[in-house]
């Protein structure tokens, strides 16, 4: 495989929309999804009203990368090979003592290959996007609430998040304007999501001007993306995409068979009838990669059209498109954002504080104390001498599956289309593709094991 990595050289760029092409403004939105779920628990299922209430220093247990024994109610960070670096019993971190004791040096009992490692398990739950991550935090308060109030040793109330998520996130929620995430996010969009800048609206028109096919692949419902793409890029954000594709329901987009997930037109923003096929551009719901791939192939004239997809969850997006759909991919990670200037979101003008202000969170991509750095962290047991340190699973993830990983569009949308990236390769160090920069924590790599 080449060293370098063009966009020149792709046919066809595609991109996902949450926290890819439309950046949130993590301070305010993290409450408000907690809220979203907190109030369901309290007012639908019963649980304790403490939860209602989050206090800053509630918000450093977020950290993407972390696994949820979905029984034992226990938060584990892995290592590349599998095994246990920290973990948490709900919110209450566990001494490396008892970590060394209750997990020992062998993989955690989930841990598979990549491709048996699912993100979605009956068992347990991987958390890899800023959607993910209040939820982390609720439901570790969820096991401390239980655990005290009832002395609980297993748990079962995932059930009641899924119903959760089911109430205030179904298709027709945000139509029918239900739960709190909808409605609020309507209200005030401004709050909540950061307008496309100026560099990164040209630089995609620059793409279009160049003869790119540009894609929008997004697990968001078409009224909600049609909400966020006329606030981030303005009313004519149609022009600048080819095809459209909402509810895609990733990351099965990209592993299902098309008979599985067939593409459905879309009218007045309900889904129709199921297509044989994918023959023309346009608005789709669901579908699949492989009836993506064959239009392309098709507007392209080529046999085999290079593709390009930009996308911020390792689970729903980086690893799928590379594994099932062989495409490039471009992992955005903000924790690379948060990582140099130490001031991960602006600061808020006191005209937009709104509700949510006394649950104001720490952005979600700056260091978590708790679990330290997303990328390397030391053996857990042993003192932090200098070659006790290890990368973390999802750091060698990014690594294996990433042709690149860039902190935001905005990063590289100056550069010329023909800019000669170093990719990820086997080839090439651990820090090769990071874009502009590598994580401060992986600088001086050579400290590191590598296992």
């Amino acid at each position: 495989m080449a060293q370098h990595f063009s966009l020149a050289a792709c046919d066809a760029v595609g991109f996902d929309l949450d926290h890819t092409l439309c950046r949130y403004n993590l301070p305010a939105s993290a409450p408000l999804i907690y809220n979203s779920f907190a109030q369901f628990l309290v007012k639908e299922k019963g649980y304790d009203k403490d939860l209602l209430t989050v206090t800053p220093e509630h918000w450093d247990f977020c950290c993407k990368g972390l696994a949820l024994d979905l029984e034992e109610g226990n938060f584990i960070k892995l290592a590349d090979d599998g095994t246990v670096l920290r973990a948490s019993h709900g919110t209450k971190m566990m001494a490396p003592e008892q970590v060394a004791e209750e997990f020992g040096r062998k993989e955690w009992k989930y841990f598979m290959s990549d491709v048996g490692m699912v993100c979605r398990s009956g068992k347990y739950y991987f958390y890899d996007n800023y959607f993910d991550l209040p939820g982390a935090l609720l439901c570790a308060r969820v096991v401390d609430s239980l655990t005290k109030n009832n002395g609980q040793k297993a748990f079962d109330f995932w059930k009641d998040i899924v119903a959760g998520i089911q109430h205030n996130y179904r298709m027709s929620a945000f139509k029918e304007n239900c739960g709190i995430y909808f409605p609020e996010i309507k209200r005030d969009p401004g709050r909540y999501l950061h307008s496309c800048p100026e560099s990164v609206k040209k630089w995609l028109w620059q793409l279009k001007n160049a003869g790119k096919i540009l894609l929008l692949i997004t697990s968001s419902h078409s009224d909600y993306c049609r909400l966020l793409c006329k606030h981030i890029l303005g009313n004519d954000f149609a022009d600048l995409f080819d095809i459209v594709i909402t509810n895609a329901l990733k990351p099965g987009f990209f592993s299902h068979l098309p008979s599985q997930r067939p593409f459905r037109t879309l009218e007045n923003d309900e889904e129709q009838e199921a297509l044989p096929s994918l023959e023309k551009p346009g608005w789709y719901s669901q579908g699949n990669a492989v009836h993506l791939y064959e239009l392309l192939k098709k507007m392209t004239g080529k046999p085999e059209p290079k593709v390009v997809y930009f996308g911020d969850s390792m689970h729903s997006d980086i690893f799928p498109a590379r594994h099932y759909s062989n495409w490039e991919t471009v992992l955005i990670l903000e924790e690379l954002r948060a990582d140099r200037n130490g001031k991960p979101e602006e600061s808020e003008p006191l005209e937009k504080k709104g509700k949510y202000e006394g649950q104001k969170a720490k952005p979600l991509n700056s260091l978590s104390k708790k679990w330290g750095s997303f990328f390397i962290d030391s053996i857990s047991g042993l003192k932090n001498t200098e070659d006790s340190f290890v990368y973390t699973w999802s750091c060698k993830r990014i690594s294996t599956y990433s042709t690149i990983a860039i902190p935001s569009i905005e990063a590289i949308a100056e550069l010329p289309l023909d800019y000669k990236f170093t990719r990820f390769s086997s080839n090439n160090s651990k820090t090769a593709g990071y874009y502009p920069n590598p994580p401060v924590a992986l600088s001086n790599d050579e400290t590191l094991t590598n296992q």
